[in-house]
Order: structure tokens, then sequence, then C-alpha cells
């Protein structure tokens, strides 16, 4: 990781991002007199309504939507948003309860009570989206409004990452009298309490941000107005950047371009970076006659040379990754490393051959065109090359854009996809429960019962995560031994900017999504 601690600087500067405090600047702290903040981005929304999205939707929920509890910038842990104070109440961490601020209302003028709370979590469930987040609430039995100020979560089983949970932005507390209680609401109208109000939204275009002044949270805006605009490729992206069309630049930073960004012709841009805890990866589907056999996995496990593809891919802005739980949160293994060690086409050889596969395994991969960056393509280019210079497979590549693939994955169509992961929250928990289980974040059942069933529930019955290393470290290697996930590397956060704008080092939360509030203009160097 880069590790470069010092304040920016007018030449192009690499910071390392700070969840604990920034480099001071000049600034007014709230100046909008040249126009709204214009973010660049290559992760476009696929919905606006919070109950049919898991996944980088959340980067534009968490800026016009409130959550119960969220991340103010410096925060690890889940702190108070909409609400006052959250607690569990038994020691059992069964029984959570939350007080609401007072007189919370949404952007429209309505008020959040606890029975738009209730009503917002338990449309989640009743909708239960394919695409939706309703996965994260295996826990929760029932949700309880007690007044108008009051909400009581009744867990049906010990999970004291709940209040990590609540903290996402799968969570956003919505208007029942504008969200249907059993449909998805499918319009471009957003109706939320979060520092921002969505002014207008063309898809795959824009989302033009504005002053929510209905606001009461934590959020500390040093800005009026934000402008995100949706990018197909990084190049594109960065020429907006440098044209000074766009102010900022996050997600989809292909690595030619961060390296550029880190060279001397930058001199009138910024570039913060730090760790992240994003990850890609491979997912084999059962249902395929080849994907379904564990020696195909495994020896695609063998070949598969991570090293070589952050390296010629990525330009080493990735590290490979050789578990699902990324480098940085307590219980990372490097179990796929232990078991297969170096890649190997011999061995792989031997483990097809043990299972009487003598003959090349043809397999269709499948990627998406527009979600993990510009990379993407040239990324399954060399896992292609990987796996039939092995003389083991035969590879077909096919993709689709982001809205449509997943739709497919979801139908079960794809023997091999890949997928990326920005967490949830920052635990080990949410880089393995988030894709096993009959209901998962995949779309693709898997079946694992000793971690969904016993190693999980009982990791969350601890309080101190560092005293469930051990079960984690034992659902990582029933992950490597089954091979159904093939992790290849963990990603860094970027952020570039140009040097009149101020608050990059601070606006990334722990699960890496961008609050826009943070972004501002700088009056003077």
């Amino acid at each position: 990781m880069f590790n470069r601690n010092r304040c920016l600087q007018k030449v192009a500067a690499i910071a390392s991002i700070s969840l604990v405090a920034g480099c001071s600047v000049f600034s007014d702290g709230n100046s909008d007199s040249e126009g709204p903040i214009v973010v660049g981005t290559t992760s476009a929304p696929s919905t606006l309504d919070p109950a049919a999205a898991w996944d980088g939707s959340w980067e534009l929920f968490r800026n016009i939507y409130q959550t119960l509890l969220a991340y103010p910038s410096g925060a690890t842990t889940p702190q108070p948003d909409a609400a006052e104070k959250c607690r569990f109440t038994d020691s059992s961490n069964r029984t959570y309860r939350c007080k609401l601020r007072s007189g919370t209302k949404f952007a429209d003028g309505h008020a959040l009570n606890a029975q738009a709370v209730k009503y917002s979590i338990d449309r989640i469930r009743d909708i239960n989206a394919p695409s939706g987040p309703a996965g994260l609430l295996g826990s929760l039995d029932r949700v309880q409004a007690l007044g108008d100020d009051e909400v009581v979560f009744h867990l049906n089983k010990a999970d004291a990452t709940f209040p990590f949970v609540l903290a996402t932005p799968a969570m956003s507390i919505v208007d029942p009298d504008e969200y249907p209680a059993k449909k998805l609401r499918e319009d471009t109208k957003v109706y939320g309490s979060g520092p921002y109000r969505l002014k207008s939204y063309e898809e795959g275009k824009q989302a033009v941000l504005v002053r929510n002044d209905q606001y009461s949270g934590f959020a500390d805006r040093k800005n009026n107005a934000v402008t995100i605009r949706y990018f197909q490729d990084s190049a594109t992206m960065v020429k907006a950047l440098r044209a000074r069309q766009i102010d900022v630049t996050y997600r989809g930073l292909a690595a030619k371009d961060i390296i550029a960004l880190q060279g001397h012709d930058s001199t009138d841009l910024q570039l913060i970076d730090g760790a992240g805890t994003d990850i890609s990866y491979l997912v084999f589907n059962p249902k395929d006659p080849w994907s379904r056999n564990p020696a195909v996995r495994k020896a695609i496990a063998q070949v598969v040379d991570r090293g070589a593809i952050a390296h010629k891919v990525y330009d080493d802005t990735v590290d490979p990754l050789y578990s699902m739980v990324p480098k940085g949160l307590t219980g990372h293994t490097t179990g796929f490393f232990d078991t297969f060690g170096d890649p190997s086409v011999p061995k792989a050889r031997k483990i097809l051959s043990d299972a009487g596969i003598t003959q090349r395994v043809p397999l269709t991969l499948w990627y998406t065109t527009d979600r993990y960056g510009s990379e993407t393509a040239q990324m399954f280019q060399e896992l292609k090359s990987q796996l039939e210079d092995s003389g083991l497979f035969t590879i077909t590549l096919k993709s689709r854009p982001w809205k449509t693939y997943v739709v497919g994955y979801q139908k079960g169509e794809y023997p091999v996809f890949g997928r990326g992961w920005f967490p949830d929250f920052p635990d080990a928990d949410n880089f393995i429960a988030p894709f096993v289980g009959e209901q998962n974040a995949l779309g693709t059942p898997y079946k694992t019962p000793t971690i969904t069933d016993h190693l999980l529930p009982d990791s969350r019955g601890e309080s101190d995560r560092a005293k469930v290393i051990k079960e984690f470290e034992e659902a990582q290697q029933i992950l490597v031994d089954e091979a159904r996930l093939l992790p290849l590397w963990q990603g860094r956060q970027y952020v570039a900017a140009s040097d009149d704008v101020s608050g990059g080092e601070r606006a990334l939360d722990p699960s890496t999504i961008m609050m826009m509030w943070e972004l501002h203009r700088k009056t003077s160097w």
C-alpha cells in the first residue's frame, strides 16, 4: 500500500486517505461561488429504490437518503444519524433499540418517525427483490414501533453486526406516503431525508443533488450542491477532469490513468490514494455441468496467476488476493495460497486426471462491461490466456452491460462470472455471509451449513470481533476447499481531483462510499 502522509500540494499530490484526520486547507467551508461540485464515476445506480439494491447504487443513496446509523467522517463504527441514540438492551445481542431525533422530516416535509422506519425495513423483506438487500436482514425477526420516536428490532438470534447492517444505505428510510409497501418504485423521483435531495436524474448520465433544507443529522455539509456524472470508461472521465468539466473522479479509474495522474504531467490535479477493501472474484455456477465439478474449480484455482493479473493488467495498482476476506480486516487469511501455492499446470492437470477428466474443459466466462473499471475486459482476456495456455481449458468470453448482466446471473445463465464487492460494512462477516446461503447477493444459492448455521451465528454472538478470528479462519478454509468463489485481487481507493477542491481525503466512509458533503472548493492556497 502507498503510505504517504502529507498535506496536499498544488503539484500532483498523493496522500493517504485517513479516516481519523485530514490535512488542513484554506477554505470558507461552504463556498459554491463557482457552481456545484461535479463528481465523475463509472458506477451508475441500477435503481433509485433502496429495496431493490444490494450494489453500487448505495453510493447515491448515502447522500440522498438517511439511515438510523451511519459513519461521520473519522468514525470506524456506526454512529447515530436519523437516530439520536441506539443500543442493545440485552446481554444476548438480540434486542436493539433506537430513539429517533426529534422533528426529523423527509425532504417533502413529511415526518420521519418510528412508523416510517418500521415501514421501510418491513418493505425490504415484503418486496424481497431478487437484487435487493433482504439477505442482510436474516437475523431480524420483527420491527416494533413504540410511539413516534422509538423503534425496537427483535432479532431471531444474537447478531453483534446488526448495527453495521442498519448503517448500510440498504436500510435507507423512505416516506411511506410515497413508496408502495409491496412493490418497487420505478420512476426517477426520490423522497428521502438525507443531506441532499435529488433535484433531477438522467439514467446513466447524471444525478443533480441540492441541499436538503429539511435535513437533520450529523453531516456537516461543506457545499450546497453536487452533480454526479456517470461515465462509461476511465479515459473519458479523466479527460473531463483535465478539461475542468468535472472536479473529482471516483470509482473506475483505470490503472494507466492512475499512473499518469501520479506523474509530472498533472500539476493542476491531485491524486489521493489509500488502502481499500473492495475485491474482485469469480463465481462458479453449480447448475453448470462443468462448474459444478469441484475438480474443475480447483484446477482453475491452481492455474490462475493473480500476480500476473495485478502486474500486467492493473500495473500493480491492485494487490493479489488469496482469501475472500481482504487484508486489513480482522480474520484475513491467505487460504488459497496456503492450499494451492504458486500457479502450477502439472498440479492442475493431476487434479483433473484424478477426477477422470482428460479432455479440455469448455467454459464460458462472463463479465460486465461498465461496472468494475476499464480493465475488466483485459483481465478476462488474461484469465482466458492463462487457462488456455495450460492446455486444460477452452474458454469463451461473453459480456453484458451491468443492468442486463445482473438479470443474467440472477437467472443462473452464466457458468462462471466475475463480480466485484464493495463492503456493506468493515467486518470479515461481510465478506462471507453475503455470498452463502439460499438467498445471497449473487443470486446463486450456496448451501454451506457449517458456515451459515454454526460459524457465522457463533461469531455474531460476540461483540468483540477480535475474539472470533478462529470462526472466520475456519469459514474461509471451507470456501477454499469448495472453491465455489475464487478471489483475484484487492483494490486500493483512488480519488482524483482538481487542485482547487478539498475534502477528498475525508470523503470516504469505512465502506468506501463517498460522502459528497465533505467536498468543497478552496478559496486560496
